[in-house]
Order: C-alpha cells, then sequence, then structure tokens
C-alpha cells in the first residue's frame, strides 16, 4: 500500500497524517521530503501514525532522520496514535525511547505548550 500524506496546522504545529506504509523507496522518499518542506514554517511536528500499517527498517530510519533534521530547526518531532504493530516495532528497535510518543494528536500539540520546569 503505497504512502499517502496530508498535512494540516493546529496553532503553530503541524500536523502530518499518514497513510499505508513507511517502508524503502518512494514511500520513505516522499515523508523525508515533505517533512523537511515544513521545517521553515514550522519545526514543530506530529506524525499522525494512526493509519500507518506497515512500517520496514528503512522506515524507521526515516523517523530518525527527520527527528534529526528538526531538531536542527529548534523544533522537535513527534508521534502520535502508534498502532501496536508500530509500537512493537519501535520497542524491539529500542527507538520508542528516543521518540515522545502520545495517544492522540491534541496530547502531542498539547505537549509544545508546555514548558519544562
Amino acid at each position: 500500500m503505497r504512502l499517502k500524506i496530508s498535512t494540516r496546522k493546529i496553532g503553530n504545529t503541524i500536523i502530518v497524517d499518514c497513510y499505508g506504509y513507511v517502508v524503502f523507496g518512494d514511500e520513505t522518499t516522499l515523508l523525508r521530503e515533505q517533512v523537511k518542506a515544513l521545517l521553515p514554517s514550522s519545526p514543530q511536528i506530529v506524525l499522525n501514525l494512526r493509519d500507518v500499517t506497515f512500517m520496514d527498517s528503512s522506515g524507521m530510519g526515516t523517523l530518525i532522520e527527520l527527528y534529526t533534521s528538526t531538531k536542527k530547526a529548534g523544533g522537535s518531532l513527534k508521534l502520535a496514535n502508534l498502532t501496536k504493530r508500530i509500537r512493537d516495532a519501535l520497542t524491539i528497535a529500542k527507538l520508542i525511547l528516543v521518540f515522545e510518543t502520545f495517544a492522540d494528536e491534541h496530547a502531542a500539540v498539547s505537549s509544545f505548550l508546555t514548558k519544562p520546569a
């Protein structure tokens, strides 16, 4: 299943809705290019993965690359709505420890508004 992406903005945060597979090839290239193009307008990005049904190691590598790119842009990449399958894959790869994950996009967006003590 090809990856489809749509974007929307809530306040200063951009929500990237992903549908389908995040796998090596056109899908990871599309995700990388779309998110990196958004960084100049807002480096606060939430990837909504609710409708991602499969992610391979290349997809996970792309998430790490986007995480690094958003940090360099002075922002942050957060993950929302992880399916059990995607959460399990990120856990096995120990990447779940790298990303801030949230049950839904609203919690992820709200986390940008919370200032650390």
